[in-house]
């Protein structure tokens, strides 16, 4: 038998093997371990494992470096998922469009005034991005007491229009009457029908059926502390606060006020 009638398996040529494509281990990809039989969705991926839950709700975690897998019975190696950048918000917290890249203007001669600290830092929370972009001034007043004096002193005008925010604008309250006393083209009195800016938040974002009432001659914050076991008024400030994270937050009253006052003091160009 010559040499050439047959082949030597040392010398014969190997089939390439084909390479194991790669496929990112994202969440919900259906994948089965072939060592175990275990199959399953990708759940988790992190610290060199990947997370699988089978359809009883079972979980398994399996290297990543030393499983191979299989995907619709084919061989496949999971790769970590790629890292990518959160999407900057295309809306800010008031619902507006986002204007990216601008900068805060300079601020305009007209002001929105509100009555207190908590109700301009609300304000902020959630109009801040439309109020540096339109360059609109929030200042507190601490009460409304003695506003018609006040609205005199800054002299409104042209250019210098004057939005004001009050709490319990409800007919029959001194608000309302404090309101009616300011008639002027260049001022816009507006507000909600809540005792205290607090209540304008919904009562479900913090977790309660409903603001408790307070009785007559109570303070209306240190009362709905005590009712709802938060301490002080400056942390339930903090729970109120840290409860809102957009407009959906806020009753449609104080939504309206705020956005009414916007536009007044901005209708008259810089």
């Amino acid at each position: 038998m010559r040499a050439h009638d047959y082949d030597d398996v040392l010398t014969a040529p190997r089939r390439r093997r084909r390479p194991v494509p790669e496929v990112s281990a994202e969440p919900g990809l259906v994948v089965e371990d072939p060592a175990s039989g275990f199959c399953g969705a990708v759940v988790g991926c992190e610290r060199g494992g990947v997370t699988l839950e089978d359809r009883h709700g079972r979980r398994r975690v399996f290297p990543l470096a030393a499983a191979g897998f299989l995907l619709d019975g084919a061989p496949t190696t999971l790769v970590p998922p790629s890292r990518r950048a959160p999407a900057a918000p295309t809306r800010s917290a008031s619902g507006s469009v986002r204007v990216a890249g601008t900068r805060a203007r300079t601020a305009r001669g007209s002001r929105i005034w509100v009555e207190g600290l908590h109700d301009a830092e609300l304000v902020e929370h959630v109009w801040g991005h439309d109020l540096r972009v339109e360059g609109v001034v929030v200042e507190p007043l601490d009460g409304v007491d003695g506003l018609a004096d006040r609205v005199a002193a800054f002299e409104p005008g042209p250019g210098r229009r004057l939005g004001v925010l009050v709490d319990h604008l409800v007919s029959g309250s001194k608000e309302s009457r404090l309101a009616a006393d300011l008639d002027h083209e260049h001022v816009l009195v507006t507000g909600h029908p809540y005792v205290d800016v607090w209540e304008a938040v919904k009562p479900q974002r913090l977790g309660i059926g409903a603001w408790p009432r307070v009785p007559r001659g109570v303070d209306w914050k240190h009362g709905v502390c005590a009712q709802l076991g938060w301490g002080e008024p400056a942390e339930g400030w903090r729970r109120v606060r840290s409860a809102v994270t957009g407009f959906r937050d806020l009753e449609p009253p104080l939504l309206a006020a705020v956005e009414a006052l916007i536009d007044f003091v901005t209708a008259d160009g810089p």
